[in-house]
């Protein structure tokens, strides 16, 4: 980390509240009050961004759907919904750079509490789901160290209150955190740990990526801004100093003791009560503006939360790094929200060789463990419309050509589908149309209907156009610039029997 420069950035550019106050009335609902017991349902009902002023007896707003839609995540990354993938593909490219914030200029060490000043339940924190075991802090971004290393892990955890200092933390399926707890714990030793809560989209979704190195890093690259950090108060963490609240504290050695849950998960049910390690605050760092953030989890509409939106992006960008090194044309990549953002993935890819649908296939499957089923298409589909895929589903498949079934693959645990299995199937879709020769068009069977538009050269007569080369009805139109149609209907009857008139196979009308 470097020392404490003096040539500060500007330390609001990528906070929450900013996001928030860039977002209009269509994409941002404002209430001036809510009871805590009435928060979940405000945002179950909401597709927009909530913000609520004042939740419960608080004085702190608290704002939960921030990420919930592709066009929010997009305007947070300053692209088009469609571009998004490949805007934050390139932005992972970017060298991390980092600025240290002294305390005494670090936002989110305006205020600070420690020791028995410490309440999470001062919190806006409210029930989700119906029959979660407690309230639950869930757009927590956390920041450990590995020991050994020295780089900075960083992922998105829940925290279930279970007192004033003490929390549950889901640490049951595989990932970073937990080898490195379990590496700590197993020595007997506290881990130390912070978790951001009020921060910008863009962090969110480098918290969720999955990239070998110091993760602190992603957070600057996607931002594509050096990161403003500052070292926590209780611990030698380095945490963003321009978030909005940071809670301090360590996980216990006691190891994976404490049941923790009911809670509705991503994938749209709940998962049970599991035993998890217990998480003790030391110190909560705020701004004296702060907003408090929570992310919708679950419920009926899967496709508008929080957790689904950045799976999706997650899924879009890792899928899209695999295809760079597989095949050659991607022209597009789209995760489908509504099942959590990762079971079923769609490609648009403009094929140059045969089988470069199943290399895509195969690529996918070998990249993410949660992805399930895979559709790809020629680049003529549209991946963002159910219609379209559906269409291109009935007319360019048939299963026992185009469908790829691999067995025994890694699967996502929480899938209740598995029934209980550790391994399951993955499946591949090759919805694409028969690769064309060089030079060669599409036959008409294969080429999609659209109105007509009336292209091509005008002649001075229909016999000029016909002498000129076989046309279709719609070119016998726009070359003698009739805005009917049916005067060439009957110029077509008179002439036949006159000069005999012949049509060739795909209906170009010609004289024989």
């Amino acid at each position: 980390m470097p020392s404490p420069s003096p040539a500060l950035p500007d330390l609001d550019a990528f906070r929450l509240r900013r996001f928030l106050e860039s977002l209009d009335e269509g994409a941002l609902l404002r209430q001036p009050e809510a009871a805590l017991r009435d928060v979940a349902a405000v945002l179950e009902r909401s597709p927009k961004a909530v913000l609520i002023e004042r939740p419960g007896d608080s004085d702190t707003p608290l704002c939960g759907n921030a990420a919930g839609s592709r066009e929010r995540l997009a305007l947070a990354f300053d692209t088009t919904p469609a571009d998004l993938p490949a805007e934050v593909t390139r932005r992972l490219r970017n060298r991390p750079e980092f600025i240290e914030v002294p305390a005494s200029q670090a936002p989110v060490q305006q205020i600070v509490l420690q020791g028995d000043e410490c309440d999470l339940t001062r919190l806006p924190v409210h029930l989700q789901h119906g029959l979660d075991g407690a309230p639950y802090i869930s757009a927590s971004i956390d920041f450990t160290r590995d020991p050994d290393t020295g780089w900075t892990n960083v992922g998105v955890r829940r925290l279930m209150l279970r007192g004033r200092r003490t929390a549950g933390i889901d640490l049951v399926a595989p990932s970073d955190l937990r080898a490195l707890y379990l590496k700590q714990s197993g020595r007997g030793q506290r881990m130390p740990i912070a978790f951001a809560v009020g921060s910008n989209p863009i962090d969110h979704i480098a918290a969720t990526m999955r990239i070998p190195g110091d993760e602190l890093g992603l957070l600057s690259s996607l931002r594509g801004a050096p990161l403003p950090v500052v070292k926590c108060v209780t611990n030698d963490l380095m945490v963003p100093a321009d978030a909005e609240f940071i809670i301090e504290g360590y996980l216990d050695e006691a190891g994976h003791v404490e049941p923790e849950g009911p809670y509705g998960e991503f994938l749209g049910y709940y998962g049970v009560v599991k035993k998890n390690p217990l998480f003790h605050v030391t110190a909560i760092t705020r701004r004296r503006d702060a907003v408090f953030q929570t992310a919708t989890i679950s419920g009926p509409n899967m496709a508008w939360t929080d957790t689904a939106q950045l799976n999706a992006l997650r899924t879009e960008v890792m899928i899209w790094r695999a295809l760079e090194t597989a095949v050659r044309e991607v022209r597009g990549v789209f995760a489908a929200p509504a099942n959590g953002g990762m079971f079923n993935v769609r490609i648009a890819l403009q094929q140059r060789v045969p089988g470069e649908a199943r290399n895509a296939i195969a690529a996918v499957f070998g990249s993410l463990s949660n992805v399930k089923h895979v559709f790809v298409v020629d680049p003529d589909i549209d991946i963002f419309s159910d219609a379209q895929m559906d269409w291109a589903l009935g007319t360019r498949f048939q299963a026992d050509r185009d469908l790829v079934i691999q067995t025994g693959m890694r699967a996502m645990p929480l899938d209740p589908s598995l029934n209980g299995a550790r391994t399951g199937a993955k499946a591949g879709f090759d919805l694409t149309l028969p690769l064309l020769a060089p030079g060669t068009e599409r036959p008409l069977e294969y080429r999609v209907p659209a109105a007509p538009r009336y292209e091509g050269a005008r002649f001075a007569s229909i016999e000029a156009a016909l002498e000129d080369s076989p046309k279709y009805f719609e070119e016998l139109m726009a070359a003698t610039g009739s805005n009917d149609g049916r005067e060439i209907v009957r110029w077509l009857e008179d002439t036949a029997s006159k000069r005999p008139l012949a049509r060739d196979e795909e209906g170009r009308y010609h004289f024989r």
